[in-house]
C-alpha cells in the first residue's frame, strides 16, 4: 500500500511541477531558516551545561544593599573567606572551588609568546566540570603551586604538539611553570572557558589579596557543587546564617546566596535581589521566529493544496466510487506531503551548510551541526515529521472529505469557513507575521542608532589604550616621555581600569552632611595619573584636572556630576570626602560619561591619583599624523621597552561599539529572517495567484473578447489578494506597536516608535505583494483569448 501511495505521490508531484517547485523551495527555505535559528538557540540554551553534574553546580552571588532595605545590585563576586567557610561548615557542599575572574595573561615557550585567557582555581574545579585530559592526572594536576594545565590548542600553539607533559612554560615573563595536564579545548558556550589554568596556591603567591581571608574584597568567584538531594532554599538559609556567624559585623550588609551557574548566561538580570529574566527573552523570541517562518512555509503548502481542490476532486470521487475509504485517501495525501518534505529537507541541509559559515561570522560565534550525533538526527527528523504532518494534515482531511457524486458532477462546494475563508485567514496570518517582523526590525534599528548616537561623554576618536603589562608598569614615566617626544600622541595617562570597564564598585565612602551612619549608594572608582581629563576629553563642569603644580593633589578627587548629587553639595569644590577612612578633597567635577552599560545610568564615580594602581595606558593620538604612522610608532616603542609581551593597541571607539553586540545580534536576526518571511509569503502568494489565474482562464478569455482591458483583468485577479494584505496590515500594526513599546520600555534610555515606521512597513509589504501578484496577473491578462476558448 505504501509503495502504491509513493508512486501516486511522485506522479502527482511531477505532473504539477510549478506547485511542487514552489512548495519544495518554500519548505526548504523555511526548514533551513528554522534549523539555523534553532542552532543559535541551542548554542545559547546549552551554556555551561556540558558537565554531567551541571544541574548541581552553583556560583556564590552577592546582594548589595541599597536605600529603604532594598537590594541595589546583585553580582557574582564573593570574598576569599566564603569558600573555606562553605567547605568546612556546609554539609550539602560536595565540592568548593575559588577562582579569579580570569584575564589575558602572557604565556611563553622561549620566544614563542602569546597573551591567552588565563584563570586561577582551586583543585575542586576539576571535579565540578568534565575536563577531558589528553595527558596528566586530574587528581594531582593542580597540586603543585608552580604548575599549569594547558588546553589542546594552546599546547599546539606554543609547542606544535600536545605531547608536552612536564615541560616548562613562562608566565608573565616572571615564573616558570611545569605543565601537569593537557585537556581538550573547552566549548565556546562556557563561561569558565580558559586557555590555561593555574593553581589557586600560585595565585596566593602572585596576588596577596587572594591569600588574605577577608569579608570586604568581593573580587573573586566561589563555585560550589551541591549534593543532588540538596534543597537550594534551605542551603541558602544556611549560607546566610554561616556568614552572619563567622564574618565581622560590618559584613552582614552584603548577604551571599548560591545561584545555579548554568542560569547565569540567560537569567542574569536581578531586581531587588530576585531574578527577573535576562537574555532568555531573546531566546524565546528567536524560537518563535524559527517556528514562525516554518509555519509560513507550511501555510503555503496548505494553501496550494486546497487551491488545487477542483483538480483533485475527480480523482477523489473515482477512488471513493471504486471503494477507497477516507483513511486511505488521507494516507495518500500525507504521503505526498512527506515526500515533498523529505526533498525539501535535503535542499534545506544543503542551504544550511552553504549559509552557516556566513551566519556564524555575523554572530561572531562558531555554530555547527554534527551529522554523527544521534541527537542532531532525532531533532531534524522530528522537525521533518512535524512539518510534513502540519503541512499535509489540513489538505488531506479537506480533500478526502469530498462527496463522490458531487465531485464527479464537477460540483465541489465550499464548506463555509473551512474552505476559502480558512485559506484567506492563513494568507492574512502569514503576512501579519511578516509585517510584525518588518516593524520590529525598524524599531530595533532605531534603538541601536539612538544608543549609538547618545553621547558617551568624551571624544572617542583618535583615542587608544594598551594593557599595562611587564616593563610598562615600572617604566611608565620613561615610556610617556619617549612617546610624547615621538609626536605620535599629544597626551596620555595610566589608570587602574580603561575608560570602558566593569567592576571597581565600592561603598566605603563618607561625606559631609550625611544623614545616615553608613553609605548605601554604590560608587565606582578609578585610580589614575596626571593628564586624565586632558587626554580623554571628558567634559569638566567645575574645577580642574590633576596637576603636578599642586602637591596636595595626592589627596584630591575629581568626581562625577551624579556623585555631587548624592553628596548634596551645591558648591563641591574644596569639600571633604572620606574614602576608605582617608580624607580627600574635591578639586573638579566632570559630566557623567558612559563607562559601563550605555543602556542605563552608570554609578556615580570618583577618580583619584595613585600611580601604584596600574592596569591600562590611554593615549590621545596626534591628528597631524596619519593613523597608521601613529600606531606604528607606538608599536615600535612598546616593543623596544617591553619585548616579552605582544603589542596590543585597542581603539576606544571599537571597544564602545562592542557594547551594542546583544541588540546588534537581535537586529541582524530580525532583519535577515524578516526578509525570509516576506520572501516565503510572497512565494506562496505567487502560487495562489497562478492557480487562481488557471481556474479563471476561460472567464478571462470571454471577458477579453467582450472588451475588458488588461488593467480591468489585472484588478479583477489582484483585488482579493490585495484586500488580504491590507487586512494583515490592519491587524499587525497595533500588535507590533504594543510588542515593541513593551520591548523599548525595558531600556532606561530608548527611542520612541516614530509615526512613520508603521506606514513605511505597510507600504513596503503592500508594494512587494503587489509586484508579486501583478506579475502573474499581467501575464494572464495579456494572454491570447483564442488559446483559452478554442477547445470549447
Amino acid at each position: 500500500m505504501f509503495k502504491l501511495n509513493l508512486k501516486i505521490a511522485l506522479r502527482n508531484l511531477w505532473k504539477n511541477k510549478t506547485s511542487s517547485f514552489i512548495n519544495v523551495i518554500g519548505l526548504a527555505i523555511g526548514l533551513a531558516a528554522c534549523l539555523m535559528l534553532l542552532l543559535y538557540v541551542s548554542y545559547q540554551w546549552n551554556f555551561d551545561k556540558q558537565a554531567k553534574d551541571w544541574r548541581n553546580v552553583y556560583v556564590a552571588m552577592t546582594n548589595v544593599p541599597g536605600e529603604g532595605n532594598k537590594i541595589s545590585a546583585t553580582f557574582n563576586g564573593s570574598t576569599t573567606a566564603l569558600g573555606p567557610l562553605l567547605k568546612q561548615h556546609l554539609p550539602e557542599a560536595k565540592y568548593v572551588a575559588r577562582m579569579d575572574y580570569g584575564k589575558k595573561s602572557l604565556i611563553a615557550n622561549g620566544e614563542n609568546s602569546y597573551k591567552k585567557d588565563s584563570k586561577f582555581a582551586e583543585p575542586d574545579i576539576l571535579k565540578m566540570y568534565d575536563y577531558q585530559f589528553i595527558s596528566g592526572d586530574a587528581k594531582t594536576a593542580l597540586k603543585n603551586p608552580l604548575s599549569v594545565i594547558l588546553t589542546e590548542s594552546t599546547a599546539k600553539t606554543l609547542f606544535g604538539t600536545t605531547d608536552v607533559l612536564n615541560k616548562s612554560v613562562r608566565y608573565q615573563d616572571k615564573e616558570n611553570l611545569t605543565i601537569t595536564g593537557i585537556i581538550r579545548d573547552l566549548p565556546e558556550n562556557s563561561s569558565n572557558r580558559f586557555d590555561f589554568l593555574m593553581p589557586w596556591s600560585f595565585y596566593e603567591i602572585v596576588d596577596g589579596s587572594a591569600k588574605d581571608l577577608n569579608w570586604t574584597n568581593y573580587s573573586f568567584v566561589t563555585m560550589v557543587t551541591l549534593n543532588p538531594d540538596a534543597n537550594i532554599d534551605l542551603v541558602n538559609r544556611k549560607v546566610e546564617d554561616l556568614v552572619k556567624a563567622n564574618s565581622p559585623q560590618d559584613a552582614h550588609s552584603q548577604p551571599h546566596f548560591l545561584y545555579q551557574a548554568s542560569q547565569m548566561h540567560l537569567y542574569d538580570k536581578f531586581e531587588n535581589g530576585k531574578n527577573v529574566g535576562g537574555d532568555i527573552e531573546q531566546i524565546w523570541l528567536f524560537t518563535g521566529l524559527a517556528f514562525g517562518i516554518l509555519l509560513i512555509a507550511c501555510i503555503n503548502f496548505m494553501n496550494m493544496a486546497t487551491a488545487k481542490s477542483e483538480k483533485r476532486a475527480k480523482e477523489v470521487g473515482i477512488k471513493k466510487t471504486i471503494g477507497a475509504n477516507r483513511s486511505s485517501l488521507i494516507l495518500q495525501f500525507l504521503t505526498e506531503s512527506m515526500v515533498l518534505t523529505v526533498v525539501a529537507v535535503v535542499i534545506a541541509i544543503a542551504l544550511l551548510e552553504i549559509c552557516l559559515p556566513t551566519f556564524s561570522k555575523l554572530l561572531e560565534i562558531n555554530l555547527g551541526i554534527s551529522y554523527f550525533n544521534a541527537g542532531s538526527w532525532i531533532g531534524i527528523l522530528g522537525i521533518v515529521i512535524a512539518t510534513g504532518l502540519i503541512a499535509g494534515s489540513y489538505p488531506a482531511f479537506y480533500l478526502s472529505a469530498f462527496n463522490p457524486i458531487q465531485t464527479l458532477k464537477r460540483k465541489v462546494t465550499s464548506k463555509g469557513f473551512f474552505a476559502v475563508n480558512l485559506r484567506q485567514v492563513l494568507v492574512v496570518g502569514q503576512f501579519c507575521f511578516a509585517i510584525i517582523l518588518i516593524i520590529s526590525t525598524l524599531v530595533i534599528y532605531r534603538q541601536i542608532q539612538y544608543i549609538k548616537n547618545r553621547p558617551v561623554g568624551f571624544d572617542v576618536n583618535a583615542l587608544v589604550e594598551i594593557p599595562q603589562d611587564g616593563e610598562l608598569k615600572t617604566k611608565f614615566d620613561l615610556f610617556k616621555a619617549e612617546i610624547l617626544k615621538s609626536g605620535a600622541v599629544t597626551s596620555m595617562y595610566q589608570s587602574s581600569v580603561g575608560l570602558s570597564h566593569r567592576g571597581r564598585n565600592f561603598m566605603d565612602i563618607k561625606w559631609e552632611g550625611m544623614t545616615k551612619p553608613e553609605n548605601t549608594v554604590t560608587f565606582n572608582q578609578v585610580a589614575t595619573t596626571y593628564d586624565f581629563i586632558k587626554t580623554n576629553g571628558i567634559k569638566l563642569l567645575q574645577g580642574r584636572d590633576f596637576s603636578k603644580q599642586f602637591a596636595s593633589d595626592t589627596s584630591a578627587l575629581i568626581v562625577s556630576a551624579s556623585a555631587v548629587k548624592v553628596f548634596g553639595y551645591k558648591n563641591p569644590i574644596g569639600k571633604k570626602v572620606n574614602l576608605y577612612g582617608t580624607n580627600a578633597y574635591i578639586i573638579g567635577v566632570f559630566d557623567d560619561y558612559v563607562w559601563d552599560s550605555p543602556y542605563k545610568s552608570n554609578n556615580p564615580q570618583v577618580i583619584f591619583l595613585n600611580p601604584a594602581q596600574t592596569g591600562t595606558i590611554t593615549m590621545r593620538l596626534n591628528r597631524a599624523n596619519t593613523l597608521q604612522s601613529n600606531v606604528e610608532t607606538i608599536s615600535s616603542l612598546i616593543k623596544a621597552m617591553n619585548p616579552a609581551y605582544p603589542v596590543e593597541v585597542n581603539f576606544i571607539d571599537a571597544i564602545y561599539q562592542a557594547k551594542y553586540k546583544s541588540e546588534k545580534t537581535l537586529g541582524i536576526l530580525s532583519n535577515l529572517f524578516g526578509g525570509l518571511a516576506i520572501f516565503v509569503s510572497c512565494l506562496g502568494l505567487f502560487g495562489l495567484v497562478t492557480y487562481s489565474a488557471e481556474q479563471r482562464t476561460k472567464e478571462f478569455g470571454v471577458r477579453k473578447v467582450l472588451g475588458a482591458s488588461v488593467a480591468n483583468l489585472m484588478r479583477l485577479l489582484s483585488a482579493s489578494f490585495i484586500k488580504m494584505i491590507i487586512t494583515a496590515i490592519a491587524i499587525a500594526a497595533p500588535i507590533s506597536y504594543l510588542l515593541m513599546g513593551k520591548w523599548l520600555s525595558k531600556f532606561e534610555f530608548h527611542t520612541e516608535i516614530s509615526w512613520w515606521i508603521i506606514p513605511v512597513a505597510a507600504l513596503a509589504t503592500l508594494t512587494i505583494a503587489l509586484l508579486t501578484v501583478s506579475f502573474q496577473a499581467y501575464k494572464t491578462a495579456k494572454a491570447n483569448p483564442v488559446d483559452a476558448l478554442k477547445y470549447e
